[in-house]
């Protein structure tokens, strides 16, 4: 059984459809691949349970729903991944699993796919009696062994009162019983799961027997000063400890086997037989069965190697919080042959690494880039590629004139001027054919020369109005004289008709007739007999074919006539 199977890959596409990145998180570090959950799964779900608007029981929940899979290694994986988000993750997680009534119920799993999911049935059922002491132990002591402060100064247990010390040394023992009862030898360490399973394990009982040893040293320092019945407890508590720390160096020496730096296996000293026997002839002697008894005189001096003995698990403690050991079961032959391997791999590595960094980049004049910068550097710039600034904006637009106070500003490049005539050349050696194109011809200078033309013969525009003329204001009312479309009045008294060269320019027309006929006869002269105000005997019909072949002005002049 290998990688992902289609199951997962549903779940994945189901949880990404849906949108939930945290359900899909937890498929993916509990996937049927027979290795442990990746760590960048395991690093997401930690920060998960950092951030403040995760439901920290629905990703609870959602794990543990995992751990009713029929298949040992989901359930292995799942129950990987909540053992390290107990010892790595914020302390909500741990405190929802104490609060639960029952965490894992795999008192009875077993798998029957294959005789290895028999073998791995017996250690997931054990493992999962574990979490669930470790989260019980939480409920009664309201804290983690594992991550409390330990030491002489800042220890929990160190400091910790007669009475309380008591009570909290046998939860620590539950604890530490269900974790020695994992009972794994080196040749069951087969495959990626139970080997991720062992090191949090491992990691664990370091931390957890420094705890319990720093209460023990609290104990045995205030055993003198206990009364009948503690000292009875404290008698017991002591005599379960020297056997389970016989049990933890068979379990540190598996560690060792399976491949384990010794140097993150800390040193296991164990207190002298004497000690034992000093403190069972106290209990005695508070019986009434012997004479009164003295501290011991190796009472300290055990008490030192008890202290040894913490502060090299503290140390190991720390040096695993950092380490990625990866646990190998293979002899010395196999390791050296491993590590030729490696070094090669990173020697050619390494000159490879030095092949591209002394490889030089070839640009598309298919020159080197350093002889390519070379070359610009040695070469002088040319005048047309001497950047200039910008002309002010008197010299460029033509309807500004500069201030005589400033100075013409100095050319630096060679301007092309489109409005102004070109300079006089040689054209007696030009042919034709040489400028098919036209290219020496300016077209800006001929459209320029064109406009001018067309505005100097353009009349002005007030001036039309005045071409029929308007009688101004006089007192011989009844004997104005209209005279067609000159507009001369018969006593001089009216403007002047303008010239028949702008009369042309006006009408837009090749020949105009002579003053003395009428360019519409009857209807821009008034009719004798009708008088003034009334127009002439010709139809509309007449009228209007006149418009049609006529301007516009010409047919505004003519209804002002035709009205009046």
């Amino acid at each position: 059984m290998s990688g992902q199977s289609v199951t997962d890959r549903l779940s994945a596409v189901q949880h990404s459809i849906t949108g939930s990145a945290l359900s899909k998180s937890v498929g993916k570090a509990t996937t049927h691949e027979v290795m442990g959950p990746k760590k960048k799964h395991l690093d997401y779900l930690l920060q998960c349970t950092n951030e403040p608007n995760v439901n920290i029981p629905q990703l609870a929940d959602t794990i543990i729903d995992r751990s009713t899979n029929s298949s040992w290694v989901v359930v292995f994986k799942s129950l990987v991944t909540v053992h390290h988000m107990m010892c790595y993750g914020n302390e909500r997680f741990t405190q929802y699993l104490a609060s639960r009534t029952t965490v894992f119920n795999l008192d009875n799993f077993l798998d029957k796919s294959g005789v290895q999911g028999y073998d791995m049935s017996t250690f997931i059922r054990r493992y999962g009696k574990y979490m669930n002491e470790k989260a019980f132990s939480y409920r009664n002591v309201a804290f983690d062994f594992t991550r409390v402060k330990r030491g002489k100064e800042e220890g929990e247990l160190r400091n910790m009162g007669t009475e309380k010390l008591l009570k909290t040394l046998p939860v620590v023992q539950q604890q530490l019983d269900a974790l020695l009862e994992f009972d794994v030898t080196p040749n069951e360490l087969t495959n990626g799961v139970i080997n991720s399973c062992f090191m949090l394990l491992f990691k664990d009982c370091i931390r957890l027997f420094a705890c319990y040893n720093d209460g023990i040293i609290n104990l045995l320092e205030k055993y003198f000063d206990m009364n009948k019945k503690q000292c009875k407890e404290g008698l017991d508590t002591y005599k379960k400890f020297l056997i389970r720390m016989d049990k933890v160096s068979d379990f540190l020496k598996t560690a060792e086997q399976v491949g384990i730096d010794k140097g993150e296996i800390p040193d296991l000293t164990k207190a002298p037989a004497s000690l034992l026997d000093a403190l069972e002839q106290h209990l005695q002697s508070m019986e009434g069965k012997k004479g009164k008894s003295e501290r011991p005189a190796n009472l300290q001096t055990s008490l030192n190697a008890m202290t040894a003995t913490g502060s090299s698990f503290d140390a190991a403690a720390i040096q695993n919080n950092s380490s990625t050991t990866i646990l190998t079961t293979v002899n010395e032959a196999e390791k050296q042959k491993f590590l030729e391997e490696e070094n090669k791999r990173l020697n050619a590595l390494k000159e490879q690494r030095l092949k591209e960094a002394n490889h030089v980049q070839v640009t598309d004049f298919g020159q080197p880039t350093e002889q390519r910068m070379k070359e610009l550097q040695n070469q002088s710039p040319q005048p047309a590629q001497v950047a200039a600034s910008p002309p002010p904006v008197t010299s460029t637009n033509p309807f500004l004139t500069a201030s005589p106070q400033t100075a013409p500003p100095v050319a630096t490049t060679q301007q092309l001027d489109l409005f102004s005539p070109p300079p006089a050349q040689n054209t007696a050696g030009i042919k034709p054919s040489d400028d098919l194109l036209a290219l020496d011809v300016n077209p800006f200078q001929q459209i320029q020369a064109t406009i001018a033309q067309q505005s100097m013969a353009q009349p002005q525009m007030n001036a039309a109005p005045q071409m029929w003329g308007a009688p101004p204001p006089t007192n011989n009312v009844g004997t104005q004289n209209w005279n067609g479309v000159n507009g001369v009045q018969a006593n001089g008294a009216f403007h002047q008709p303008q010239a028949d060269s702008k009369f042309s320019v006006v009408w837009s027309t090749t020949s105009q007739p002579s003053p003395s006929v009428e360019p519409w006869p009857g209807v821009t002269q008034p009719d004798s007999d009708a008088g003034r105000g009334r127009g002439s005997s010709h139809s509309c019909v007449e009228l209007c074919s006149m418009f049609v072949t006529t301007s516009s002005f010409q047919c505004v002049q003519a209804l002002k006539v035709f009205c009046c």
